[in-house]
């Protein structure tokens, strides 16, 4: 009887790390791991065209008097797509929207931009993730709001919802009028 019991200890033993391995996967985290250039200037940067008529990025550019997003995207990632219509919206609205398309193929930021719509002024390919390591970006999508004199004053990682738009409009007014967001 006791030679049974033994048996049955490591299944038991392989069951209970089982369900403590789901119960783990199930919590999720919810750290964010925060860029560490918030209210500094942004890291020195030029970035050339992601694809064919549309103009790279530089850290220079980013500084021209008025505020602005900087969006940090790929052709293959499947939440980019579901954040695409409200950066259109703000592009429409006449908020200055520049990429940084990150891993990616000139022809696949093109079919991208193609099937979501362009809101980007400018589009810098970053095939390395060095300058997304720079900035403190942990993934895509993930935005930062840049005031107009080249500072990131917030960082939004992950999809912009469309719940998140009246606050996101607000904090820019408020960097237009000069306050903080």
């Amino acid at each position: 009887m006791r030679g049974r019991l033994i048996l049955w200890v490591p299944l038991a033993l392989i069951l209970a790390l089982g369900l403590l391995f789901a119960w783990g996967l199930t919590r999720g985290d919810t750290r964010l791991i925060a860029s560490q250039w918030i209210d500094q200037p942004l890291p020195a940067f030029d970035l050339g065209p992601a694809t064919p008529g549309v103009e790279g990025v530089t850290s220079a550019s980013m500084a021209t008097g008025e505020p602005r997003l900087l969006n940090i995207f790929a052709s293959w990632c499947v939440p980019c797509r579901i954040e695409a219509p409200q950066l259109a919206a703000l592009a429409a609205e006449g908020v200055p929207i520049d990429g940084i398309a990150i891993r990616d193929r000139p022809d696949d930021v093109a079919r991208f931009l193609a099937e979501t719509g362009n809101p980007y002024a400018r589009i810098g390919a970053d095939t390395r993730s060095q300058v997304q390591i720079a900035l403190g970006s942990s993934g895509v999508p993930e935005t930062f709001i840049v005031d107009g004199r080249g500072i990131i004053r917030e960082q939004i990682q992950g999809v912009i919802t469309p719940d998140m738009m009246p606050g996101l409009r607000a904090r820019l007014a408020a960097l237009r009028s000069g306050g903080r967001p």
